[in-house]
């Protein structure tokens, strides 16, 4: 009955299914996302993953976490919090988590969830991760949010890649170590001005 109830959720198959066991070499060429903003500045923070190893990886996959990806993190951060948010210190709410950015589109292919207002097609049952897919090797998988700043101040961000959703497949750089970073933000109160100039085009300052 249960196996039925979850079928009848359009849960499908699980996410974490069948994935195997071991290390899986990948090589970042790409993590950026400007170190200054301003309010209501839309950019993008962009991860691109290539597998550097012989096998095809099951499932790639990055993580958005506030400050820090390492577990056990401290208390309000790591994806304690939403991702592109951080937690508040007032007691007694229900949710502390409040967005830093505002995401505009998530990666993967941009159907009607992200129409909706949703997190894309890329969003897992996972907190805080998106995933692409099976990469074959020297493949690359390119993670682009594009999100819009909502609160000034300095932030950090931090970033980690997964070979899958179960912690079975393993992602790692070429000396073994895990690929994660972290980007420091700050974020100006001022927001940006935009106009429209005289061919119609419109044109933004800070």
């Amino acid at each position: 009955m249960a196996a039925l109830a979850l079928s009848a959720c359009g849960g499908g198959a699980r996410q974490d299914a069948h994935e195997p066991r071991g290390n899986f070499t990948v090589a970042v060429s790409t993590a950026s996302f400007p170190a200054s903003q301003t309010l209501s500045q839309h950019t993008h923070l962009v991860i691109a993953v290539r597998n550097a190893s012989h096998k095809t990886i099951p499932d790639v996959a990055v993580t958005i976490c506030n400050v820090t990806c390492a577990y056990p993190a401290p208390k309000g951060e790591g994806t304690s919090a939403a991702a592109f948010a951080a937690d508040i210190s007032q007691p007694n709410v229900a949710n502390p988590s409040r967005p830093t950015w505002i995401v505009d589109r998530a990666p993967g292919p941009c159907g009607y969830s992200c129409k909706a207002g949703g997190q894309g097609a890329a969003v897992t049952a996972y907190s805080n991760t998106w995933a692409l897919g099976r990469l074959k090797p020297g493949q690359t998988a390119t993670f682009d949010w594009a999100v819009t700043a909502v609160s000034a101040g300095k932030h950090v961000v931090a970033w980690q890649v997964a070979a899958g959703l179960n912690g079975l497949a393993k992602a790692v750089l070429a000396d073994g170590s895990e690929p994660r970073g972290t980007f420091a933000v700050d974020i100006a109160s001022a927001p940006q001005q935009s106009y429209v100039n005289n061919n119609g085009q419109v044109v933004t300052s800070q």
